[in-house]
C-alpha cells in the first residue's frame, strides 16, 4: 500500500461544494477514499458528488447538506455518512464564515458570536460526533482548515483571525486527548488562496499585486495546493504527525 493511499477510508468534508473543500474531496477520491460532500445548498453538493461518481465510479461520493451552525444538522451529516458508508475515518472541518471586515471596536456581538460559533464551536461539535468511533478503532485523522491569519494580527479581519488561532489550540488539545488511541488532529494554515471566500483579496489586479508583493513565490495559491497537504495528513504518510499546524502560504509567513 502506498504512503498516500486512502483506499477503504471514508471522509466527511464540510464546505466541499467549492474552493478548498472541493479540491480536497477530489484528491481524496483520486486516492481511493469515499467522500461526503457537504455545504448548505443541495444543488452544488449534488453536482460535485455526481462529478466524482462519474470520474471514480458510482458510490464514491454522496451529498449531504448541513449548516454547520446547527448541531442537529451536523449530527444528521454524520448519521447519513454512517448509513451510506458504515463509518467515518477522516473528518475535514473546512467550512467557515467571516461576516465582518473592520476593527474589533466596530464588530456587533452577533457577528462576533457567529464567527466564533461557525469557526470553532461547530468544529468541536463535529469532531466530538466522529471521534468516539475513531478512538475505538484506534485509527483516524481530523483535519481543521485554519489560516495563517491565526498566526498574526490584522486590523481588518481580527475576529476571524482570533477564531483561526483558536482552531490551532483546539487541534493541540484534542491531539493530547485522542493521541493514546492513535487518532491524529492537525490544522492546515493556508495563505491567500484563489477561492470565492477570499475574492476581495484577489479579484482586482492591483489588490492582488499588493496581497502577493511580500510573498516569496509572488503569487496566489490554488485550492489544489491545499489538497495535497490534506492527503498527507489523512494518509499513512502523516501517521506520526499530530497537534500541528501545517502552513501552506507561498512563504508569506517566512
Amino acid at each position: 500500500m502506498g504512503l498516500f493511499d486512502l483506499t477503504g477510508k471514508v471522509a466527511i468534508i464540510t464546505g466541499s461544494s467549492r474552493g478548498i473543500g472541493k479540491a480536497i474531496a477530489e484528491r481524496f477520491a483520486e486516492h481511493g477514499a469515499k467522500v461526503v460532500i457537504s455545504s448548505r445548498k443541495a444543488g452544488p453538493c449534488e453536482e460535485v458528488a455526481a462529478e466524482l461518481n462519474a470520474k471514480h465510479g458510482e458510490g464514491t461520493a454522496i451529498a449531504v447538506t448541513a449548516n454547520i451552525a446547527a448541531k442537529e444538522e451536523l449530527q444528521r451529516l454524520v448519521d447519513e455518512t454512517r448509513k451510506a458508508f458504515g463509518k467515518v475515518d477522516i473528518c475535514v472541518c473546512n467550512a467557515a464564515s467571516n461576516p465582518y471586515y473592520g476593527p474589533l471596536a466596530g464588530i456587533a456581538d452577533d457577528q462576533f458570536r457567529k464567527i466564533l460559533d461557525n469557526n470553532i464551536i461547530s468544529n468541536h461539535w463535529l469532531i466530538s460526533m466522529v471521534a468516539p468511533e475513531m478512538r475505538q478503532r484506534k485509527d483516524g485523522s481530523v483535519i481543521i482548515i485554519s489560516s495563517i491569519g491565526g498566526l498574526r494580527g490584522n486590523a481588518i479581519i481580527g475576529a476571524y483571525n482570533i477564531s483561526k488561532a483558536a482552531d490551532f489550540q483546539l487541534a493541540r488539545n484534542l491531539a493530547h486527548e485522542f493521541g493514546p488511541d492513535n487518532v491524529r488532529v492537525n490544522c492546515i494554515a493556508p495563505g491567500l488562496i484563489k477561492t470565492d471566500f477570499a475574492k476581495a483579496l484577489w479579484d482586482d489586479p492591483d489588490t492582488l499585486r499588493r496581497s502577493t508583493a511580500g510573498t516569496p513565490l509572488r503569487r496566489i495559491g490554488e485550492p489544489d495546493e491545499i489538497a495535497g497537504a490534506a492527503v498527507y495528513l489523512a494518509s499513512k504518510a502523516g501517521s506520526f504527525m499530530t497537534g500541528q499546524a501545517m502552513v501552506v502560504d507561498g512563504g508569506a509567513t517566512s
